[in-house]
């Protein structure tokens, strides 16, 4: 069994029991395959919304809202206004349908999810309808994290799947060439609004625009400055730097979600490795208490016997006393 078969596995495995599952595994293989269990040890928990994805795509269940997304995506280029409002409700039933799914498959496993991680279940499956990347990335079963689609831009892969390297190509369905997740998003492509055109206007040569030389332009009476003296004036804002510090502060979050991640898996293999410790101390300890309960036995067999030697023995010695007078 390969990594990614071994990880399908493990991220179906409830969150709380996803540590000590993972370290059960590691051991399982380490003397046979010590490449395997370094790569077990180093998957990495899912986060909820990606754990329910997982159940989802394990049962084949996101195949319908995968297989959505390329009408939807057609309906937006061709600009039809009634296809793209019935697809639009089709998608809304259809990631509706799915999110309730994903939290009735998480109460079945034990582990109930929260409205926030349905919201973000939510999101994913929509980003797997915006882009045939991440469609192919949520039918692996190999997510471990969530999706969202912004606007134009292509979802962000980076570091959602535990084994990018067994989903090597975007989904067949979506008609975009085959490439590897672990190369990423595709370029973004550029808005209409946003494009330049190849070349200027074409202009006649001879073609001048009027002009009134001998009329002097109208003078717009003077105005008073609207900001205080020494104030910056007031710039309008830049629509691509707003997206860019969203990025940035998306990626600032989801760096600090990965860390705490990190840290909250570290916590937890200590608090196994500790708790297994206690285990081993209170089996000594029990076997500890029942030797000295054996031996406590012993004693007081012992020290009865020693009693009755010497009621004997004190009976003996007066016997004799008495058959020598």
């Amino acid at each position: 069994m390969g990594f990614a078969d071994v990880a399908r596995e493990l991220l179906l495995v409830a969150p709380a029991d996803f540590v000590a599952e993972r370290t059960a595994r590691q051991r399982a293989v380490r003397k046979d395959d010590r490449a395997l269990a370094t790569a077990i040890g180093g998957l990495r928990k899912p986060a909820p919304a990606a754990w329910v994805i997982d159940l989802l795509a394990h049962e084949g269940a996101l195949d319908e809202a995968v297989d959505l997304g390329p009408a939807i995506r057609q309906a937006q280029a061709d600009a039809d206004p009634a296809v793209i409002r019935k697809l639009r409700r089709q998608r809304a039933g259809v990631v509706d349908a799915l999110t309730q799914a994903g939290a009735d498959l998480a109460s079945d496993a034990g582990h109930p999810v929260t409205p926030a991680v349905l919201d973000q279940v939510r999101a994913t499956i929509e980003a797997a309808m915006a882009d045939p990347h991440a469609g192919a990335a949520v039918r692996s079963g190999l997510l471990v994290r969530a999706l969202e689609s912004a606007g134009f831009d292509d979802v962000d892969l980076d570091e959602a799947l535990a084994d990018p390297d067994a989903v090597p190509d975007a989904w067949s369905g979506s008609g975009a060439a085959p490439i590897p997740i672990t190369e990423g998003r595709r370029a973004a492509g550029t808005t209409r609004a946003s494009r330049k055109p190849d070349r200027e206007p074409d202009r006649k040569p001879d073609s001048e625009p009027d002009r009134t030389p001998d009329r002097e332009p109208e003078r717009k009476p003077d105005r008073k400055p609207d900001r205080e003296p020494g104030r910056e004036p007031d710039r309008e804002p830049d629509p691509a730097a707003e997206r860019r510090a969203a990025r940035e502060a998306e990626t600032a979050a989801r760096t600090e979600s990965r860390d705490a991640d990190a840290a909250l898996d570290a916590a937890e293999d200590a608090l196994a490795t500790a708790e297994a410790r206690r285990t081993d101390l209170e089996r000594q300890l029990a076997e500890a208490t029942a030797e000295v309960t054996r031996l406590e036995h012993a004693r007081d067999d012992a020290e009865t016997t020693s009693d009755r030697a010497r009621e004997l023995l004190a009976a003996a010695q007066h016997h004799r006393r008495e058959v020598g007078r």
